[in-house]
């Protein structure tokens, strides 16, 4: 009797750790998945960010700067006599 018992719990312990295994491949599965949207993710912040850089290296050169302020802001150079000095 105790045979029948023993091989019911080897049985019932074979079956526990095949259903383990598929549940840890699935698990795998998904996780591996999720790491290869986050990598697509990051591969297009990564674009988004250089593009972001050459968009404001090319707002911050000095002749859009100076276009800038003449065309929206009105602003011109002061003649000689306009422009006074101090000193501290």
């Amino acid at each position: 009797m105790s045979g029948k018992v023993a091989m019911a719990v080897l049985w019932a312990g074979l079956l526990a750790a095949a259903i383990a295994v598929v549940w840890s491949k699935h698990e795998a599965r998904n996780l591996f998945i999720e790491l290869q949207g986050l990598h697509a993710e990051r591969d297009r912040l990564d674009i988004e960010w250089g593009q972001l850089k050459l968009e404001q290296s090319a707002f911050a050169m000095h002749g859009r700067v100076e276009q800038t302020a003449r065309v929206n802001l009105q602003m011109v150079v002061p003649r000689p006599d306009e422009v006074r000095i101090v000193k501290p």
